[in-house]
């Protein structure tokens, strides 16, 4: 039989670790994370996702700002508010929810992001960083700090570990998940079935990182190369976008599935005509691997979990650089 990746249960309790984190810098630093978020247009998923969103800020005493602009919003005005955004102290992250409007340019408006607040990690200086393999050690402590300082620190190292930038929501779920399940990624085989910008990419260079080895596969892979890869894969994650894509057969018995896909599929016996799946075929994949996450309830809550996580990062670090630099100046 398979086990279930409880990406709610284990969400949760990141969440719950992030609001005592938050407790402590409400009240040893008077600092409370703030988080912009920005809705362009009436998209019924975007508006969902937005509000789930808020309401984990909410409950993690994150300070959210939610702006909903019309669809047919001008490139410019988008611009001026995340220049306002980017200019605002009491705001830590900024979140523009994908997809845009066509007329709008996405890249421009990603760029414009302050890559410090860029909690969505998709800023190009953001990738870049991801891509480079040369481990930095993350801040030391500086031994003159203010007591402060060093608490700002020690919660700092606690939640971004050796990154010394914002990662990818969804990727770092992924990998998260697998860490809080036991799942040893060093030494293991991976295979990450979509090269998408917001996960497929990123989450093979994450893994990469981890020394696992990984073949990113995609929709132009051929069917054979595909299937080999799979044959001895130890984890599988797949982000395609087509609903049941992936099949159990193709799969080695016991391997991890992550499965980031959503998909609205019909089904009748449900009061709105429809229901969630993810890219796997739950029923034949179940089978076949050892640990598979559920669709809902698997990496959706993981990637919320991740961004109430940058949220508080981006607080630190911007808490930490603002001592520092009032340290400067008494020197």
């Amino acid at each position: 039989g398979c086990d279930l990746l409880d990406g709610k249960a284990i969400g949760g309790q990141i969440r719950e670790e992030l609001h005592q984190v938050v407790q402590r810098t409400r009240k040893e630093l008077d600092l409370t994370p703030g988080l912009a978020v920005i809705l362009v247009g009436d998209r019924k998923d975007s508006a969902t996702y937005v509000s789930m969103k808020q309401k984990a800020c909410d409950a993690c005493n994150i300070t959210s700002m939610g702006v909903k602009l019309a669809a047919d919003v001008p490139q410019d005005e988008v611009m001026r508010l995340l220049k306002s955004f980017n200019d605002d102290d009491n705001v830590h992250g900024i979140l523009v929810q994908l997809p845009l409007p066509p007329h709008l340019d996405e890249a421009e408006i990603l760029s414009a992001i302050s890559p410090e607040k860029d909690v969505d990690g998709l800023h190009p200086i953001n990738v870049a960083r991801l891509a480079d393999m040369q481990t930095r050690p993350s801040d030391s402590p500086k031994d003159s700090a203010s007591n402060a300082r060093g608490v700002a620190s020690e919660l700092l190292g606690q939640l971004a570990g050796s990154y010394d930038f914002l990662v990818p929501c969804t990727p770092a779920g992924c990998v998260e998940l697998l860490d809080r399940s036991g799942i040893t990624i060093a030494g293991s085989r991976a295979v990450v079935i979509g090269r998408s910008n917001i996960v497929g990419m990123p989450v093979s260079l994450l893994l990469t990182r981890r020394d696992s080895t990984v073949t990113l596969t995609h929709s132009r892979t051929p069917a054979p190369v595909l299937r080999d890869a799979l044959a001895a894969a130890d984890i599988v994650v797949v982000a395609v976008g087509r609903a049941g894509f992936l099949k159990g057969e193709w799969i080695k018995p016991g391997a991890t599935v992550i499965d980031v896909g959503i998909n609205a599929i019909a089904d009748e016996t449900k009061k709105s005509g429809r229901r969630l799946v993810g890219d796997a075929d739950f029923e034949s994949c179940s089978e076949a691997a050892g640990l598979i996450t559920p669709v809902p309830g698997g990496v959706g809550p993981m990637t919320i979990a991740m961004l109430l996580r940058n949220t508080v990062i981006a607080a630190l670090r911007s808490y930490i650089a603002a001592a520092d630099a009032v340290a400067v100046v008494k020197e």
